[in-house]
């Protein structure tokens, strides 16, 4: 597959990580690190290795796993711990694992010494789609999702099916989640096709495609000015959900589940303030049900909720913002919702 590019750096799709020893032997780094955490150090460290058995001379730093450690807290205990490998700023950070580690690891890097180099290698089929592309790196504050983060571009990015392979089947249905938003917001044909799909059988070529999509967009728009937002379809419910449960719940909600929450509320939210028919809906929400356990949202929550969506980065003038669908494949930003109707999409989403 040809490589993707985004900006001054290249998203490689099946390479073998084959490029990346051109990186290294063109940039002439001081030192390489391998963030991970002690899951994907366990489980993907060794797929690294066989990629490339040459580079033997690499240093790991490894953290806890969990998007409960996504926090200033477990930064500073990194940043000390280059500090401790004496890294200077001609040296490379190489993050491998989830989401959590790629926009951690980015924040980390772009960051230290006020910025070195970093190469995003995403193991879950939810950094692959997502968090690895466009350029944003953060941390969460008091269960607020990426508050504190830069814009910063990684040297490239190495998306390998042969990570997936170790996923359980939750791991993948939370990535999947971020390709059937790619579908609604911006390919209705492409939301057809993984309607007919298997999501634990994702094809390279379907990673390809979401991960078109959202370099598209992110091209059009690097800082989230305008047409980037419509990243955040069913992310501005699913968020707020995603947090409240870290936090509430004994067994908390993965990304993706969170977000097919949001997905179903923002739907309906879509059918109310924008074209999107009862009979779409109806379709979206189904579907999304077939795949996603049914989450019950408390109602004694929904204030607590709306505390969360209001500390949303995306906000403006005191108005919570939402990106809606006018119709499946094709989506608005800067809608501005009633706390009632916001409500309304929570019970709406209780009753199915």
């Amino acid at each position: 597959m040809e490589p993707l590019k985004n900006n001054d750096h290249f998203i490689h799709f099946e390479s073998g990580l084959a490029p990346l020893n051109d990186i290294l032997a063109e940039k002439k780094y001081s030192k390489v690190f391998v963030f991970a955490d002690s899951n994907t150090a366990e489980i993907c460290l060794p797929v690294f290795r066989e990629f490339l058995p040459e580079l033997e001379n690499f240093d790991i730093i490894e953290t806890d796993p969990g998007e409960e450690n996504k926090n200033i807290d477990f930064c500073i205990g990194i940043w000390k711990t280059l500090l401790d490998f004496e890294a200077d700023r001609k040296c490379l950070m190489i993050n491998l694992g989830g989401g959590v580690i790629t926009d951690m690891g980015g924040f980390i890097a772009s960051t230290y010494k006020r910025g070195i180099d970093f190469i995003n290698i995403p193991t879950t089929l939810l950094s692959q789609v997502d968090a690895s592309v466009g350029g944003k790196t953060g941390i969460d504050i008091d269960n607020v999702k990426n508050m504190v983060g830069t814009f910063s571009l990684p040297q490239a990015v190495f998306i390998e099916n042969a990570f997936l392979q170790t996923l359980p089947q939750r791991e993948l249905l939370s990535g999947f989640a971020e390709m059937i938003k790619h579908g609604l917001i911006a390919d209705a044909t492409y939301y057809q096709q993984l309607k007919d799909s298997d999501y634990t059988n994702i094809s390279a070529a379907a990673i390809y495609h979401s991960v078109k999509i959202k370099n598209e967009v992110v091209l059009a728009d690097p800082l989230e000015k305008g047409l980037r937002k419509i990243l955040n379809f069913g992310h501005t419910i699913g968020h707020a959900v995603e947090g409240y449960a870290l936090v509430n719940d004994k067994k908390p909600l993965t990304h993706g589940e969170a977000i097919a929450i949001g997905m179903i509320c923002e739907a309906h939210l879509s059918a109310k303030y924008c074209n999107l028919s009862q009979d779409e809906l109806t379709e979206v929400a189904s579907y999304i049900l077939s795949l996603y356990p049914k989450y019950h949202i408390k109602p004694k929550s929904f204030e607590d909720l709306m505390v969360l969506m209001q500390s949303d980065k995306k906000n403006e003038d005191g108005f919570i913002m939402f990106s809606l669908l006018d119709q499946i494949g094709k989506c608005v930003f800067n809608c501005k919702v009633t706390k009632e109707d916001i409500f309304n999409s929570l019970m709406y989403y209780n009753s199915l």
